[in-house]
């Protein structure tokens, strides 16, 4: 073992928020192994104890805000 991180792989709209089934925006990587899917609204409720437990925080919730880049000029 080299002592690495793995790459941390991005989310996908496969991946559900465990709390609600919503597309999940946020992962939480727990100290102790495992992890943890919410959407924005669970992932906002819940982040902040999450890190104070020592969780690594992946947060993709910026992507809800941006526009699609492949959209005709006038469809955006």
């Amino acid at each position: 073992m080299t002592g690495a991180l793995a790459p941390v792989k991005p989310l996908t709209a496969l991946d559900r928020c465990d709390r609600c089934g919503a597309q999940a925006y946020i992962r939480a990587t727990l100290p102790v192994g495992g992890e943890l899917l919410f959407c924005a609204h669970h992932g906002r409720q819940h982040i902040a104890a999450l890190r104070e437990k020592g969780a690594d925080i992946l947060d993709e919730s910026a992507r809800l805000s941006k526009t699609p880049t492949n959209a005709p000029d006038g469809e955006r």
